[in-house]
């Protein structure tokens, strides 16, 4: 999965890592710039010009920041393409789905998780680029001016990519383990959020608080363990890296002081050879620090692209239709059900066959759990069936027609939902209309009344200063203002008192008298003898 995140950007990041070990490469041309440098201010031999060798370091030390910088620039880009490509993914396809599960831990994904992934295109891509090129050509040139010193290199190296993997493969575990708490941890506030009336009508407050301190603690554990492994494997490969530089001081040391006389090839070492040596065994080992580093980034990504993957292999039940506006399905608004069932939570929901003329008020009654809701939400082209076929205005209910038959819909839900704006904005939606023959027909007046304000208060998302029956009447005076075909409700005089209900059950009637068809899923006989019949709603195991 991470490979195929990383398509989204691949030659970007394949030319910022060439960049980038260019870049790296560069170094050595500027080490033998300043050894002949010294070794000219050293030997009885004049060196150099010094504003010569001035001039050149200076002129590579240019060139390599134009590499770094342009390798830089093209890796960050990658990294929000990647990032942006991933998250536009989830927005979309979130968008337009219907099932809430798992809500918190995906907007965590979508919204800080795969931020991790910048850090390791940015980093480990060119770290890897420069450890398969730089330390190679140090390699070989420590071996052409002394086969002690490439010895001392080659012999130290690989103690550094060992320790990384098997540091490595704990700090992927460790890695994993944080991502999954983080995302555990979202999902947990949110589900207590959701109940938090239950929760304080039931005590259970302290329970809740120690049980979510409880998680945060065992986050903190994990979090700490991440970096327990990050500091301890840093304190290893720097080990070996100064251990590595130590030794090649050593032998160039003795060896310019003839204290050695191995290790060269036919003369001995010169003091130029002697500090360029020097000067290249630090840039040896920093390719494999850098890569070291960037290793816990690698990690976090692959638990980020793992989590990634399992988003995508979801199989959500997805919104039909592209959830745009369209033009409305001609036709008369008539709805048709042919062997209908859905799959839910290992269960199958079989419903009746089922004709609804034009403007015909049904009232669905069946006991709890029976799949009135769904039903509604079939309706609506919220969701397809698994089997069978419905029919609307005489047209195969499917992506195609979903769009056109939902501009003819009214939809009243059981927890009414508002924008975050005025009252009178949540009634109309910005569109035009008679929104006081809207309000007064869905008895909204008092509510507008009890507001300061008026059809200016501001409701919010929640419908803050509005009780559940007002905010029932607002979720009517929408309906009736958009002039549907067609209303479906569901429970909308569930909780209510016995007057706000009959506010609601006259509001429907008006809305039914003006031509407008009710499908409501209710389970008061009450509101189901005022529709024009009702249909029986069971559930089949």
């Amino acid at each position: 999965m991470l490979e195929q995140m990383m398509s989204a950007a691949e030659g970007k990041v394949r030319l910022a890592s060439m960049l980038s070990a260019a870049s790296s490469l560069i170094w050595p041309l500027q080490a033998g710039v300043v050894a002949m440098a010294i070794a000219g201010l050293l030997g009885p031999v004049e060196g150099p010009e010094p504003l010569a060798v001035a001039s050149v370091f200076v002129l590579l030390g240019l060139v390599r920041a134009l590499l770094n910088h342009q390798a830089e620039r093209l890796l960050f880009a990658a990294g929000v393409t990647i990032v942006s490509s991933a998250r536009e993914e989830i927005v979309r396809r979130e968008m337009r789905t219907t099932d809430s599960g798992g809500a918190a831990s995906t907007a965590v994904l979508a919204s800080e998780k795969l931020d991790h992934m910048i850090p390791y295109v940015t980093r480990y891509a060119p770290a890897q680029a420069r450890v398969m090129t730089v330390p190679l050509v140090i390699l070989a040139l420590s071996f052409w001016f002394s086969w002690a010193a490439g010895l001392v290199l080659l012999v130290t190296g690989p103690l550094i990519p060992v320790f990384m993997a098997l540091v490595g493969l704990a700090a992927k575990e460790a890695s994993q383990r944080q991502m999954a708490d983080i995302g555990t941890l979202n999902d947990l506030l949110i589900d207590r959020l959701s109940a938090l009336v239950d929760i304080r009508l039931l005590d259970a407050g302290p329970a809740v608080i120690a049980d979510f301190a409880a998680s945060a603690d065992q986050l903190r554990s994990r979090t700490m363990n991440v970096l327990k492994i990050a500091f301890l494997s840093s304190t290893v490969l720097e080990l070996f890296a100064a251990i590595g530089v130590a030794m090649m001081a050593v032998y160039v040391g003795f060896a310019l002081l003839g204290a050695i006389e191995f290790g060269s090839y036919a003369a001995p070492l010169t003091p130029a050879a002697g500090i360029f040596l020097l000067l290249l065994a630090p840039d040896f080992y920093q390719p494999l620090r850098d890569l070291s580093a960037a290793w816990h980034d690698k990690a976090a990504a692959l638990a980020v692209a793992g989590e990634f993957s399992e988003w995508r292999a979801r199989t959500p039940r997805e919104l039909a239709g592209k959830g745009g506006a369209s033009e409305r399905l001609p036709g008369a608004a008539e709805i048709r059900l042919e062997g209908v069932a859905v799959h839910i939570g290992g269960r199958v929901i079989r419903y009746p066959d089922i004709a609804i003329q034009a403007g015909e008020s049904v009232a669905l009654m069946g006991p709890s759990g029976a799949g009135k809701t769904t039903l509604l939400r079939l309706l609506a082209g919220l969701a397809l069936p698994e089997e069978g076929v419905i029919h609307v205005a005489g047209e195969k209910l499917d992506s195609a027609t979903a769009d056109g038959w939902r501009a003819r819909l009214g939809w009243m839900p059981q927890a009414p939902h508002f924008l975050d704006a005025n009252l009178a904005d949540n009634v109309s939606l910005g569109k035009t209309g008679d929104l006081e023959e809207a309000l007064q027909a869905a008895a909204a007046g008092s509510v507008i009344a009890a507001l300061p304000g008026g059809k200016e208060a501001w409701l919010g998302e929640t419908g803050g200063g509005i009780s559940g029956g007002e905010a029932r009447r607002i979720t009517l005076a929408r309906a009736i203002f958009a002039r549907p075909d067609i209303l479906l409700a569901d429970e909308p005089t569930a909780d209510l008192d016995a007057e706000t209900a009959g506010v609601v059950m006259a509001g429907l009637a008006r809305l039914a008298g003006q031509g407008c068809g009710l499908i409501i899923a209710t389970h008061e006989p009450a509101l189901a003898a005022r529709m024009d019949r009702t249909i029986l709603i069971g559930a089949d195991a």
